[in-house]
């Protein structure tokens, strides 16, 4: 991966994955999470974990199934 690039994976059945060097991630007002010197974090998508918009592992205990494809989406 390009360095520069930040990439994003939809995991099936799990979480979204941002890796990269330089990537901010923001509350509803603007404020910037500190994420410590990250340069990969999970966000939740199933909903159960306790540390909210990050991941925990709870899409395991709660059986999360969602398995994504990559596609074309229609034209804007």
């Amino acid at each position: 991966m390009n360095d520069s690039k930040v990439k994003i994976t939809i995991k099936n059945n799990g979480p979204i994955r941002i890796e990269g060097a330089d990537f901010e991630i923001c509350d509803a007002s603007g404020a910037v999470f500190n994420l410590n010197g990250r340069s990969a974090i999970s966000i939740c998508r199933c909903g159960h974990s306790q540390n909210q918009p990050f991941c925990d592992g709870n899409h395991a205990k709660c059986e999360f199934v969602s398995d994504v494809v990559a596609r074309e989406l229609p034209p804007k």
